[in-house]
């Protein structure tokens, strides 16, 4: 009996030639580069790396990783959250927990209890104050938390099949109905201040030049590390079944395949991306509040994802720095007017550029190629 071979496709590789020389510019552009030029070179010269600049690139990278997290559950499995604000806010507050709780004495109580509880009256820790003074349990709770709660609401959620507008609309009022949940005072997460004044992390001063780059280089390479993780998974076996619950879920399941854990995995491994953001968000901000839960943010994440180009991963990454690069300069140049331009943005990309910015650059390409 003749066995035919079948000659199965050959994967293809987690990044071109010309990728991986991107990739490795990106990497010591970060690791090398900017430590260099911000630490090393004076401030007078034309090559200084300003505080401010690392600052806000530091903070736009934090931005990246979530949007690239939405483009894994919009982008590739065709699923709209209004909510990822909500994970990115709970890493936060989570880091920004034992950032407190580092602290210690220095408050303006001189108490081990942070000041908000000592003004607030409070004669001890609440119980989820338990373990925020180790930075590992902070480490495990930074993954943890936010991948619990995607985790419960995901699979009631996709368990009812709940899809399109309606999943949108219920992943806003979770987020925020649990903004209101930490306005509150007896929550024990600071009400509408937060948490605020950090002064240590690992018992090193946190204000320092060598420690905000070091969590400038250390956000960077999780970005990094994350595109890396990303473009492994999207062109697994599990990506392309995500990209067809994303086209066509019904015939999925008429293939003999169940939506519901890989729609219910890639949700919670999105979650978890947001909150690793957050939390490296806040020690380089130095401030978290429940306004990081408004419904606006979590729509902001969207905004650059579709931006960039939905899909593509390198083109939401793209547009986190493209928007809030905008956003940097006119909010100072023309404050009243940002939300408008916003607004028109995100119109003009739905209209006029579904694929995003990175979309439109290889039309271009192509168009350019085929002339030739």
């Amino acid at each position: 009996m003749n066995m035919t071979n079948i000659l199965l496709p050959t994967p293809a590789p987690l990044l071109g030639r010309k990728a991986w020389s991107l990739f490795l510019l990106a990497l010591i552009t970060v690791g090398v580069l900017a430590p260099v030029f911000n630490l090393l070179v004076p401030a007078g010269s034309a090559f200084h790396l300003s505080d401010y600049a690392i600052a806000l690139i530091g903070k736009i990278m934090c931005y990246a990783i979530c949007a690239l997290a939405m483009d894994l559950i919009w982008g590739y499995t065709g699923i709209l959250s209004l909510g990822h604000g909500l994970f990115f806010a709970l890493g936060g507050y989570v880091m920004g927990m034992y950032l407190m709780r580092q602290i210690g004495q220095d408050g303006n109580y001189k108490s081990n209890l942070p000041d908000f509880m000592v003004f607030l009256d409070w004669k001890e820790l609440p119980w989820h104050w338990t373990l925020s003074d180790s930075f590992v349990a902070t480490v495990l709770l930074v993954v943890l938390v936010p991948g619990f709660i995607a985790f419960v609401f995901g699979y009631f959620a996709f368990r009812s099949r709940i899809k399109g507008v309606y999943f949108s609309i219920i992943t806003q009022a979770m987020t925020y109905a649990a903004m209101l949940l930490f306005f509150r005072n007896e929550t024990g997460f600071g009400g509408n201040n937060g948490f605020t004044d950090f002064k240590r992390i690992l018992d090193l001063p946190i204000a320092t030049p060598n420690m905000r780059m070091v969590l400038f280089v250390i956000t960077g390479l999780t970005l990094l590390g994350f595109y890396l993780f990303s473009r492994w998974l999207v062109g697994s076996k599990y990506g392309r079944v995500l990209m067809a619950i994303r086209d066509a879920e019904t015939r999925v399941m008429f293939s003999g395949y169940s939506p519901l854990p890989y729609k219910l995995s890639i949700w919670v491994i999105s979650a978890v991306m947001c909150g690793i953001a957050g939390a490296l968000y806040v020690p380089q901000v130095g401030i978290i509040n429940p306004g990081e839960m408004s419904a606006a943010n979590s729509i902001e994440i969207a905004v650059w994802a579709a931006v960039g180009g939905r899909g593509t991963l390198i083109g939401p990454i793209v547009g986190a720095f493209l928007v809030n690069g905008a956003k940097s300069w006119l909010t100072v140049t023309a404050p009243e007017f940002w939300l408008y331009f916003l607004g028109a943005l995100f119109i003009a990309v739905t209209l006029y550029l579904p694929q995003g910015v990175v979309g439109l650059i290889a039309k271009i390409k192509n168009k350019k190629g085929g002339a030739a």
